[in-house]
Formats: structure tokens, sequence, C-alpha cells
């Protein structure tokens, strides 16, 4: 069961990706896919659509309709908030030509959204020391350099992520350099490809590329299987895998639960993009990060962060929300219309997927005043906070990686304004490269100066 585990795993990541960056070109002459691949990504796509069609948007998909609502007051209209679903897999599901009535359902979901819950609130409780030493020894290092030394954001900040992520979700293993480093390379082997060999075909023409693509696969399997061997028979749930392994599952939700766990590995559970995009947009605003540093005062004095005082930190939270917002960290989510629905005059058919354009809608003018400027201080109004929350960013509504991807981020935030301050590289632009989640087109600098 182990080895299926894995592989199936292994293979609904390739399958998002694929879907994500939709199909080799040999499979792009159907419906829109042709035009989604000329725009770059399916972000670009919805939002060229919506800017010509308006809020509520049609196209083809290969052979399946899909429709795209592109404004709060439509999502609004669409969303059950006593329907949790997993947006990567409905989209998955859908194109694959999967039935709403196929599946766990609502209750499956609501259960192991529970039990990430808890996995995630005793990762956090038993390796928070942790988390705070790993980030500790990051902004040792930043200070060690010169004032004007520049320093790239992107490495740095994937190197902090990936030491974070391997050992919480999958234990002490990942203390070894060695471990992490290979971890890393298979991640971003696997990774590269899924982003442009998908989009284009590429890999299918070159045999060095794929061989090289299906070595890290097959590694990445191994590490995996080694890991759920090794913390099997452990009774101490001390790594987000032990509560997976541990829980009273069937073997097909066991399936999915790894697949969370390399979601987390994998994807970073976003930590790597929040805090990019944190670290970023800081380094633009000396006004917002002084308010930082103050709360910090306020809040804090001169103790470490700890788990039980962020929920205080609130301008830190406003500072996390924005920065998801204007950087639109996850573009594009969906559900699968399990019953003819409507928005507005719009009539929805049974088993029509529908996509939610959140990167259209983060940078609405109609929801957001100056939707492009970073201002973490529009979110102490109630209207901004609501729509934030029905977008499934914060409240409720948030999935588990998302909260845990916001409290790593709040320790590296919190840790690294206490002691330095920030500055922009005069002259840099920084574009966002839209896919599974928004990341920077190229390494961001910035430079650093200590705090009196």
């Amino acid at each position: 069961m182990l080895d299926f585990a894995i592989f199936a795993v292994t293979f609904v990541i390739i399958l998002v990706g694929a879907v994500l960056y939709l199909y080799p070109v040999s499979q792009c002459l159907d419906g829109n896919i042709q035009d989604i691949v000329n725009q770059g990504s399916l972000h670009e796509f919805l939002a060229c659509l919506h800017g010509q069609f308006g809020p509520v948007a049609s196209f083809w998909f290969g052979g399946r309709p899909v429709v795209s609502l592109g404004s709060v007051d439509q999502l609004r209209q669409h969303i059950n908030p006593n329907r949790t679903t997993d947006s990567f897999e409905t989209m998955l599901k859908s194109l694959l030509g999967y039935r709403s009535g196929m599946g766990g359902g609502a209750t499956e979901a609501v259960m192991r959204k529970k039990l990430y819950e808890s996995a995630v609130n005793n990762t956090l409780k038993e390796n928070f020391p942790l988390l705070l030493k790993l980030v500790e020894e990051l902004v040792g290092k930043w200070k060690s350099f010169p004032k004007d030394q520049h320093t790239p954001l992107c490495a740095h900040l994937l190197g902090l992520a990936m030491k974070a992520v391997t050992q919480l979700a999958l234990g002490d293993r990942f203390q070894n350099d060695a471990e992490v480093i290979g971890f890393r390379k298979n991640h971003e082997a696997i990774w590269s490809e899924i982003g442009k060999g998908y989009l284009d075909g590429s890999m299918e023409k070159s045999s060095i590329r794929k061989e090289h693509y299906e070595s890290a696969l097959a590694e990445m399997e191994t590490v995996l299987m080694s890991v759920a061997k090794d913390r099997k028979g452990q009774r101490s749930q001390t790594a987000f895998v032990d509560a997976l392994l541990q829980s009273n599952l069937t073997d097909r939700q066991v399936i999915k639960s790894f697949s969370q766990t390399v979601d987390v590995s994998l994807c970073g559970c976003n930590i790597f993009p929040v805090c990019i995009w944190a670290v970023h947009f800081l380094s633009t605003s000396e006004e917002v990060q002084e308010k930082l540093h103050q709360e910090l005062e306020d809040v804090l004095g001169s103790e470490p962060v700890s788990l039980d005082k962020i929920p205080q930190l609130r301008y830190f939270q406003q500072v996390l929300n924005e920065t998801v917002r204007t950087a639109k960290l996850t573009p594009i989510a969906a559900q699968l219309q399990e019953n003819e629905g409507k928005v507005d005059q719009h009539i929805i058919p049974k088993e029509t997927l529908v996509i939610y354009a959140l990167g259209v809608v983060l940078q609405d003018a109609d929801t957001w005043s100056r939707p492009y400027k970073f201002d973490p201080d529009r979110f102490t109004e109630d209207s901004a906070s609501k729509s934030f929350s029905l977008l499934g960013f914060s409240g409720s509504q948030a999935c588990p990686e998302l909260r845990f991807a916001y409290t790593v981020a709040t320790v590296v935030l919190s840790t690294v304004v206490r002691q330095l301050k920030l500055h922009q590289v005069k002259g840099q632009v920084v574009e966002a490269r839209s896919e599974l989640v928004s990341t920077p087109k190229d390494d961001t600098w910035i430079t650093v100066s200590k705090r009196s």
C-alpha cells in the first residue's frame, strides 16, 4: 500500500502541474488551450478574458466547458461556505473527466481538514523552538553583511523554507544538510519541468531532460518511502507526517494524506512565496517596517515571539494579508458545479468546472481602492477583511496550510524587523510569475542595515 501511496502522490503532483500548465502542445489544439499557452499562464489568460467580457466569462479547456468568476459579488453568489473542497484536486478531477459523484465528497473533505488542522497545530507547538533557531540563523547571516551588499531573497528564503518545511513536515532526518540539499535538488528538477515542460511539450522532445526528470522523481519516491517506514512505528507526533501515519484513515484516505504531506514539503506550504513577497514589500516601505517594530515593542517587549502571542500581532496579520493580495499569491481556485446553478442571469450546468479567478479578484478596483498599491492599512476596514475571508485567505475558510505559512512568515518578519532595517535596491524591477503560486520571475535583491 505504501509503494502505491507514494506513486499516487507523485502522479497527482505531476497531473496537477499538467492541469495548471495545461497540456503538452500536442494536445493544445482544442478549445482555448492554445490561447492560454500564448498568454503564458492561466492567470494571464483569465485576466485578459475578464477584461474583455466582464466578471462572468466562459471558455473551453479542450472539450470541457469552464466558467470563470472574476469579482467578489459573483463569487459571493457561488461559494457555499458549508462545502469544503481542495481547489487543485477539483480542477484536476474535472479536467480529467471525473464526475462530482465520485470521490470522498464533503464529509471526507471536512474530516481531512480537521486532521490537517490538528496536525499543523501540533507540529508548530512541538517544533516552534526549532523554527525560531532556523530563522535566527538566517538573520544572523544577514547581520554580518556589509550595509551595501545585495542580498538575494529568493535564494536565501527558499533555503530557509526547505529547511523548515522538511524538518517540520517530515522529521529530524532533515537536520542533515545533505538530506535537505538532495531534497531541494529533486524538488527543483521536478517543478521546473512541470512548469516549462508541460507548458510547451518540450520535455517529451528531449531524452536528457526527461531522464533527469524521471530520475529526480524516483529519488523523491525513495526518500518519501524511507521517511514513512522510519516513522511508522513512532508513538510521538512531532512531525506533520506522524499525524497522518497514526490516524484512522482508510488506505485511500492515506493516499490523499500523503499527497498533502508532499504538498507541504514541495510547495513549501506557501511559506517561500509569502516570505519572499513580504520582505520585498517591506523593503519598499520604511513606514510599514516601523509600525511592525512598534507593535513588537508593544506586544512582546524584549521577549521573543511565541505561538500564544502571534494572534496579538494584528498589524503583522494585516501586512501578511496585504502581501497575499498584492502579490496575487494564489491566482486560481476552483469548484465543480454539483447541481445546476446560477450566477446573475447566467446558468451554470451541472458538472461544469467553475474557476475562481482570484488573481483577477484580488486586484479588482471595484473591491480594493488603489488595488496595485501595497497598503496594509486597508485591512482595518471591515469590508476588506470580509472580502479577503470570502476568498479563503483568512478566517474559517483559510486552509490549515496557509495558516501554517502565516505563522512561519510572522516568525520570519518579527525576527528580521526587530534586528534589521530592509532597503530596496534602486532601479530593480520585480515581475511576478503566476503558476501554482505567484513568485518573482527572477531573484529579488535587498540590502540590510542593523537597527541601533
